[in-house]
């Protein structure tokens, strides 16, 4: 549970007493703190979009899990806005979102609007900053895309997952007219000191039934639990077959979020095991469950994604791990079933037998040099998931690879080497055989290398030379 001395005195700057002692509600937040925690990459962009939307008589309110983030003193890692008719946009069919990102005018940004939907994506120096018309949503089967209407901003904070994703704090003077500094119709806020994720009506999981899987992922992030009529909502859900509605790829989608979210301190662990307590993975694909022996290589996986490369697929190796110890037949029909397909099924299927082979020969190899040359073939997340599940030995000598010895630097180049008479293939035979003296440290700078560069040089053997008249 979330105690309330969590939500900070800076982010509130009053309080109002409520019937049961104990519970607070918040009532007003500070519009300073609240601007300044905006992530300064985004800043700009949403306090200009804030003054177009004064001037165009359109609210701006920061959204979702932003406002919840800020309440809880967490960093704000998205900025989520929604855009309000309150004057005479009211009465027209342009979208607001649009509206005030045209009169924002946000050099060197790029601005893609999705009409259907009246949302604006801003994109600026690796930020991105979302901003949409409020509306509402309907949902014309379980699991289906929801239509999308106008509305009003307590229809579209209502609209969400949860509620505390479903509060709003104003960011200019047009969405603060008339009101609090947080807009909070399902008392989330109150949610969030009880530690208590729940949904806004008894029907939220038939509507989307991916809202499981983020509840899934926000309840051990935050501390949290989902409350008690929203498991029974849940278990109606999953009563019904909402889940088989669900087209793969939204499946899949949630899953790489989860894996992704060790970054921002979920052990994906604890995010599977309440799945599979929810019975939803078995839902999802009859059979599907988290095993035992995944656990804790999971859990490791997690705490190493926090240093892995920015390029890796953090839900490659967590698919290797979880998937692994399931009977092959399984482990397929459940890739269908995500949608996960060509050469990342390819290579999830074909882990348990990569990792055995792979742990065999690493116990047999000796030094850093010996290593880096069994190493350096295999992909980036096979070797992420190899590390989470290996004895201890091996782990180490395995994240050493990939934190320092993938990166090293020959002082040497083939320029150099041709200079020194080799050339072809032996150039690259003679680059591999500096680079495990290298690593394992019997060259030390670029004179070493050379030095050996040149040795190799003379032992090449010379080709004959060719008689006078010879054909």
């Amino acid at each position: 549970m979330i105690s309330s001395k969590h939500i900070t005195r800076e982010a509130l700057e009053g309080r109002g007493a409520r019937d049961d002692p104990g519970q607070a509600r918040v009532k007003r937040i500070g519009l300073d703190p609240l601007r300044r925690a905006l992530p300064e990459p985004a800043r700009d962009a949403a306090l200009a979009i804030a003054a177009a939307g004064d001037a165009l008589g359109v609210g701006i309110h920061l959204v979702g899990g932003p406002v919840r983030d800020f309440l809880l003193d967490r960093p704000l890692r998205d900025v989520d806005l929604v855009a309000e008719p309150r004057g005479e946009m009211k009465n027209t069919e342009e979208s607001a979102a649009a509206a005030v990102a045209g009169a924002a005018q946000l050099k060197g940004a790029r601005v893609v609007v999705h009409p259907r939907f009246g949302t604006v994506r801003i994109e600026l120096d690796g930020f991105v900053v979302d901003v949409a018309t409020v509306r509402s949503e309907t949902y014309d089967a379980p699991g289906a895309l929801p239509t999308v209407a106008p509305g009003g901003l307590e229809e579209d904070l209502r609209r969400r997952d949860f509620t505390v994703n479903g509060m709003a704090a104003p960011l200019n003077a047009a969405a603060r007219k008339g009101r609090s500094a947080l807009i909070d119709p399902g008392e989330g806020m109150l949610d969030l000191e009880r530690g208590l994720l729940r949904v806004f009506h008894s029907r939220s999981f038939q509507d989307d039934p991916t809202r499981a899987l983020r509840a899934a992922r926000l309840a051990p992030r935050l501390g949290m639990a989902l409350a008690r009529p929203s498991r029974s909502a849940l278990r109606g859900a999953l009563r019904d077959g909402a889940f088989g509605a669900v087209k793969g790829e939204r499946y899949q989608a949630e899953f790489e979020k989860l894996f992704a979210d060790p970054a921002h301190g979920l052990d994906p662990s604890q995010a599977l095991r309440l799945l599979d307590e929810w019975h939803v993975l078995a839902a999802l694909e009859p059979g599907l469950h988290l095993p035992p022996t995944a656990r804790t290589p999971i859990r490791r996986l997690g705490r190493d994604l926090a240093d892995a490369s920015a390029s890796l697929q953090p839900w490659l190796s967590g698919f290797m791990l979880w998937l692994g110890p399931l009977p092959a037949p399984l482990r397929r029909r459940v890739l269908r079933r995500f949608a996960v397909r060509g050469r990342a099924a390819e290579r999830i299927v074909a882990y348990p037998r990569t990792a055995a082979r792979l742990l065999r020969a690493l116990g047999r190899r000796r030094g850093r040099g010996a290593s880096d040359a069994l190493l350096r073939g295999i992909g980036a997340e096979e070797l992420q998931a190899l590390a989470a599940e290996a004895p201890t030995a091996e782990r180490r000598r395995i994240l050493r690879w990939l934190h320092e010895d993938r990166a090293v630097r020959l002082p040497v180049s083939g320029r150099d080497l041709l200079e020194l008479g080799l050339d072809g293939p032996a150039v690259g035979r003679a680059l591999e055989r500096i680079r495990l003296a290298v690593l394992d440290r019997k060259v030390r700078n670029r004179e070493d290398a050379l030095s050996l560069a040149a040795e190799l040089a003379r032992r090449r053997p010379r080709k004959p030379r060719s008689r006078p008249g010879s054909s």
